[in-house]
């Protein structure tokens, strides 16, 4: 699964500077798959929407921190547990409970990310 900011987030920032695939973004500020990755050229989101990786995209929220999920690996590949969830001093970095994914997905996107 991708993790999810929830709305109780209060905006603290902890959890951004320790996504490794730069998921993590302030509300409000526009994202690219791009940011934090080596990826370049089109790239297929998970909603089967083709964007060109340095393409900036809306906000996926605006009043609080949001984790892009076509980014999130739940930091497979680099630690144990979802790191942001770790840091996070008022438990609201969840699973996503609509977008489940198996290891070998989340893994596979790691690789991609960051090949």
């Amino acid at each position: 699964m991708a993790i999810i900011i929830t709305d109780e987030c209060i905006n603290c920032g902890a959890c951004e500077p320790e996504c490794p695939n730069n998921a993590i973004y302030e509300g409000g500020i526009e994202w690219a798959m791009a940011d934090g990755t080596t990826l370049s050229g089109p790239f297929t989101l998970g909603n089967g929407v083709e964007v060109d990786a340095d393409q900036r995209n809306s906000p996926v929220s605006n009043e609080f921190y949001f984790i892009v999920p076509d980014k999130c690996t739940e930091c497979m590949g680099f630690h144990e547990e979802p790191q942001c969830a770790a840091v996070c001093p008022v438990d609201c970095c969840v699973p996503d409970p609509d977008r489940r994914e198996s290891e070998s997905i989340l893994l596979a996107r790691q690789a991609r990310l960051h090949a």
